[in-house]
């Protein structure tokens, strides 16, 4: 039989496979999202992360500085704060004595070439739990009374040596609050990268356990996204962009490639996804049963990101990644 065009051709062997292959993923690709510990030498073993840790400051240090001699070339910190410095309103956040901004000024010290971004958001800071203020009577968030302290924390995060600000709230109109804020106190270079859809997920479970950030009643549907909507994540979006934002985010990962990538087809910024605690969790239960090839099944999902337009992915495997890369 005389065939004249045979797609197979281009899959016989590895070689021919790379040479055609359409994504492609490197270490230019990857943010590393860490969890801070405020003890300086602690080093905590994440129970629904296996393989993660929250780490002080001298691990983390030590930590950081192993992947940047691997290629990496950018974390992503997150803080676990003592309940005792929890409040309301989440005023550790911006105060001097917040051990988190020491980290910042120390990495940036010591690695000035690390990129490092920072997490805004209440949750972490809150005795409540969520992303905003609370009302006392109502409990409904409280949009724009939170975007003073989201302002607060993002300038003192941009005073410790932030690189990139991450405002992970969804709360209204943060991206231009934030960015107007850090104008006036002439930080003109900091990036700002928006959790622009950010969904109301079931998969963000160990990541509240790591940082002990569950809301206390309620949960975050009035301001994270419907997981049903899509058309809504451009709209978030094109605000987001027209606020200020220098780079977008899509929050989770895996099942949101829909989102991914219509907003790599329609918007001109770059575009950055978070593959989750769920995500990375999941993966790793499923390895170590033996019912998937971890390796395999990590790749394949973050190749599946970039295939649907990711200029950049945040990821807890990211050091295994590194391992293959290298």
């Amino acid at each position: 039989m005389k065939l004249l065009t045979r797609p197979r051709r281009l899959r016989k062997n590895q070689g021919i496979r790379d040479l055609v292959a359409e994504s492609h993923l490197s270490h230019n690709d990857l943010i590393y999202p860490m969890f801070c510990h405020y003890d300086n030498e602690a080093k905590e073993e994440i129970s629904s992360m296996p393989a993660r840790y929250r780490l002080g400051k001298v691990p983390l240090l030590k930590e950081i500085k192993k992947l940047q001699d691997q290629g990496l070339k950018a974390v992503c910190l997150f803080p676990l704060v003592e309940e005792k410095k929890k409040d309301s309103f989440g005023s550790y956040s911006y105060s001097s004595k917040n051990y988190y901004l020491d980290i910042i000024k120390e990495i940036k010290d010591r690695y000035p070439e690390m990129v490092v971004m920072t997490d805004v958001a209440l949750d972490p800071y809150s005795t409540d739990g969520h992303d905003g203020i609370v009302d006392e009577k109502t409990g409904k968030i409280l949009n724009d009374e939170t975007l003073e302290v989201l302002a607060k924390m993002s300038l003192a995060q941009a005073k410790a040596g932030a690189d990139i600000i991450g405002p992970s709230d969804m709360m209204d109109a943060r991206i231009k609050f934030i960015r107007y804020a850090l104008e006036q106190e002439q930080f003109h270079d900091i990036l700002i990268m928006s959790y622009a859809a950010k969904y109301s997920s079931h998969f963000y479970g160990p990541f509240r356990d790591a940082l002990s950030s569950a809301p206390k009643s309620g949960d975050k549907k009035t301001y994270q996204m419907d997981f049903r909507n899509s058309k809504e994540a451009l709209k978030e979006a094109v605000i987001d962009k027209n606020e200020g934002a220098d780079i977008l985010m899509v929050k989770p990962g895996i099942a949101y490639l829909d989102i991914l990538n219509l907003m790599s087809r329609n918007l001109s910024l770059p575009i950055s996804v978070y593959q989750v605690s769920g995500e990375y969790s999941m993966i790793k239960a499923a390895g170590e049963k033996g019912w998937i090839d971890e390796k395999e099944v990590m790749l394949e999902s973050l190749y599946a990101f970039k295939r649907a337009g990711a200029s950049m992915i945040l990821s807890y495997f990211t050091p295994e990644v590194l391992d293959l890369l290298n």
